[in-house]
């Protein structure tokens, strides 16, 4: 899939846990691991927007188009 999932990088730029981030955005340890393994078909704008906000960053330092 040409689109990557930076999840991992920004929350280790941040210094931030799993379970931190999940507590944060209201989302399980679960969902938070699809989407941060890169295995999540689709992403809400409502969760992009709370990670965004949880992590102070823009959508573009979490996703990325790669061809």
């Amino acid at each position: 899939m040409p689109i990557i999932v930076n999840l991992d990088v920004m929350m280790a730029k941040r210094k931030m846990s799993l379970n931190e981030l999940s507590d944060k955005v209201g989302l399980t340890l679960s969902n938070l691991s699809i989407l941060k393994t890169g295995k999540a078909k689709a992403i809400r704008f409502s969760t992009l927007e709370a990670i965004c906000k949880a992590l102070d960053c823009q959508p573009a330092d979490v996703l990325e188009y790669v061809k």
